[in-house]
């Protein structure tokens, strides 16, 4: 096919994206639980004629197209759903009873599918490596197993995408640098010393201990870390006492800390682990604290991100295409970047018009699914572009610089 056809065959494709994404919609499966969805994503691979793996790292897919001898360029979708009651009023509506497509997981693995049917009909300057990522909702997420399993094995860029509906439908998101914060938790077990709720002088009352573990926890982002530093400290869960006169023996208590550099997150730690001993030596009360360190911020590599802005700007036009701020949200495409050079970028989904108003992870949330073709013309243009940058490319690659609009 002629490259000038390549925009016109991915428009042609879009009505089997959108089938595509529907069923995944209404055939949610879990983080980690994922059976069906790598199954069918396979046997569309292997349609295709691509080379393909099942199993990576646990319920992982990896395909490869074969092309000439350039870079090997890496595309990343995640398939996984969340446990949340899908509430819309839409055909596509999900079939599993507390779970859905909450976060557009489902139009990453379409778009990505309908663009290696698109690729496998074009000579390409290098091989493309289309890795179908389970679990990236639940740390510790399938990236990191993925890796380890070899779905980079020779990769030597990557791109990847996000769909995202506060961004209005026709833009997109650019960043280099820290784009997506490092999120970890922690578990933190209070233990006092119960009794009746009329003589409080014989107790250590876990509530009391745990308020003012609550409360001075506020202080170590605001007063303690570099105010141009960004980070969060949140206390998300706190559960003590049995009953209204009995003064509680222990209080539990979750939450999160972002950062976006390691320092920041070491004095952070440090820092709560000193406040909380303070706090509950003061009163006599004993503690156990989990810190688990989860994804890493995503930190996309300054050549790969001008590629893609590059290309955004030819899909969307100059003006469509945002600086984003750095988002406190995590994502474990960050393992990726830690081996090869690459870029993750946002797809504008938002759109009054077809109900794609509400935020990610809502029982409402859905997508303008047209933001598809978006996301697949600049993972393409991208690719191009940096073959193209590593002088690998041929005529015909040269020639796939053409404006989409």
């Amino acid at each position: 096919m002629l490259v000038t056809d390549l925009d016109l065959r991915l428009t042609e494709l879009y009505e089997e994206m959108v089938t595509l994404r529907r069923h995944f919609h209404q055939h949610p499966e879990l983080s980690f639980e994922e059976r069906e969805t790598p199954r069918t994503i396979a046997d569309y691979l292997r349609e295709l004629g691509l080379e393909v793996r099942e199993h990576v790292g646990g319920n992982g897919v990896v395909g490869r197209i074969h092309g000439g001898d350039g870079p090997t360029i890496a595309f990343r979708a995640d398939f996984d759903a969340l446990p949340i009651q899908d509430l819309k009023d839409v055909p596509y509506r999900s079939k599993v009873n507390g779970s859905m497509h909450a976060c557009g997981h489902d139009a990453h693995t379409a778009t990505l599918l309908v663009l290696a049917k698109v690729l496998t009909e074009i000579s390409l300057p290098g091989d493309v490596v289309l890795i179908h990522q389970f679990a990236e909702e639940l740390a510790p997420g399938g990236a990191k197993p993925m890796i380890e399993d070899g779905c980079l094995d020779g990769v030597d860029y990557i791109y990847g995408s996000h769909i995202w509906t506060p961004l209005p439908y026709g833009t997109i998101g650019v960043k280099t640098g820290s784009i997506m914060a490092a999120a970890d938790r922690f578990e933190l077990t209070i233990k006092g010393k119960g009794g009746h709720g009329a003589i409080p002088q014989h107790t250590v009352d876990a509530v009391i201990v745990g308020a003012n573990v609550v409360s001075q926890l506020q202080q170590v982002v605001s007063r303690r870390i570099d105010p141009l530093e960004p980070a969060v400290l949140t206390v998300g869960t706190f559960m003590a006492g049995q009953a209204f006169n009995v003064i509680a023996d222990e209080a539990k208590l979750s939450g999160t800390v972002r950062t976006f550099t390691q320092e920041t997150q070491t004095r952070i730690i440090a820092e709560m682990e000193r406040t909380i001993d303070h706090i509950c030596s003061a009163s006599e009360a004993h503690y156990d604290l989990e810190y688990i360190r989860g994804y890493p911020a995503v930190i996309n590599h300054a050549a790969e991100t001008e590629h893609v802005r590059r290309s955004a700007a030819r899909v969307v036009g100059t003006d469509g295409v945002i600086e984003m701020s750095p988002l406190m949200v995590g994502e474990d495409f960050a393992y990726y970047l830690q081996h090869v050079p690459g870029s993750f970028f946002f797809t504008g989904a938002g759109n009054p018009e077809v109900g794609a108003v509400f935020p990610h992870h809502h029982p409402r949330f859905d997508v303008d699914e047209r933001a598809m073709l978006h996301t697949a013309r600049i993972l393409m243009q991208a690719a191009f572009e940096t073959w193209n940058t590593q002088k690998k490319k041929s005529d015909a690659a040269a020639s796939l610089f053409f404006d989409f609009r």
